[in-house]
């Protein structure tokens, strides 16, 4: 079962599963460490919390957030994976890659800012675009589609063909179908189900079920997120059976353990 591990590290106060346990430069870096250490092929970056009713950060608070962590993780004496800059703001993602980053992972899909398109075709970085429904702090506000899967679908056709018309190389270009941005329940496991229609597009898919809400809500116990690992555990499998490429998660060791022994039980021993 062929997928990478993106470890999330959250230079934040405020988000929804660990903000603040890594606010401090130095404790992301260990954490970084930490993740890679257990098995992670990405580290993830990130300096601005997009939970539910979330609000946005200055861009001077963000660049003294992310840049030390980044210039650590991704420098010389950092665990040697790459580094993603998980932003939507062009001058951050700017100064990310220029500190080392090889990824920039923006939830607006180049949207929320609009030299975000020029500096992702100049980085050379891949590009992950990401479908969220309105904003962080609106998207849970009773989200509605036609069709989740094809809605989804569309939305990173289209955004992919932008990104592509800005100057960015399509085999840069990863697709995230935004798993609880925008979502319901039920949206999130269509969307889970429907991972080979998005696959069509060809491009690589990043899948981010880690610690979210949906997963307390089908279980009906989870109501912290860090309580949410079996479940966590459980959408990853199904994701990379379904062909996700790139699984964004909190705990790199476990989730590394199980899609181990399901690869192996499906490669027969």
């Amino acid at each position: 079962m062929s997928v990478a591990l993106m470890g999330i590290v959250n230079v934040t106060p405020d988000s929804f599963s660990d903000g603040g346990l890594y606010l401090d430069p130095a404790k992301a870096t260990r954490h970084g460490h930490e993740l890679a250490a257990a098995g992670a092929d990405w580290l993830d970056v990130g300096g601005e919390s997009t939970r539910p009713g979330s609000e946005g950060v200055s861009l001077d608070e963000e660049l003294e957030r992310v840049i030390p962590v980044v210039e650590a993780l991704a420098g010389a004496d950092g665990p040697g994976v790459p580094v993603s800059i998980d932003t939507s703001k062009a001058e951050v993602a700017r100064r990310a890659v220029a500190a080392g980053a090889r990824m920039i992972n923006d939830v607006t899909a180049l949207r929320g800012d609009p030299e975000m398109p020029a500096v992702c075709a100049e980085s050379g970085a891949e590009v992950c675009l990401m479908h969220m429904l309105g904003q962080p702090r609106t998207m849970q506000e009773d989200p509605r589609y036609d069709d989740v899967v094809a809605d989804v679908r569309d939305f990173l056709a289209e955004r992919m063909q932008a990104a592509v018309a800005a100057g960015v190389a399509e085999d840069r270009i990863v697709l995230d179908p935004g798993i609880g941005f925008g979502k319901t329940l039920q949206h999130n496991l269509a969307l889970l189900r429907g991972l080979p229609k998005l696959a069509e597009l060809g491009r690589p898919l990043l899948v981010g079920p880690s610690r979210k809400r949906f997963i307390g809500e089908i279980s009906g116990s989870a109501d912290q997120a860090d309580d949410r690992l079996p479940g966590t555990i459980a959408a990853c499998i199904a994701s990379a059976q379904r062909g996700a490429a790139i699984l964004r998660v909190h705990d790199v060791a476990p989730v590394r353990q199980a899609l181990a022994v399901a690869g192996a039980i499906e490669a027969g021993g």
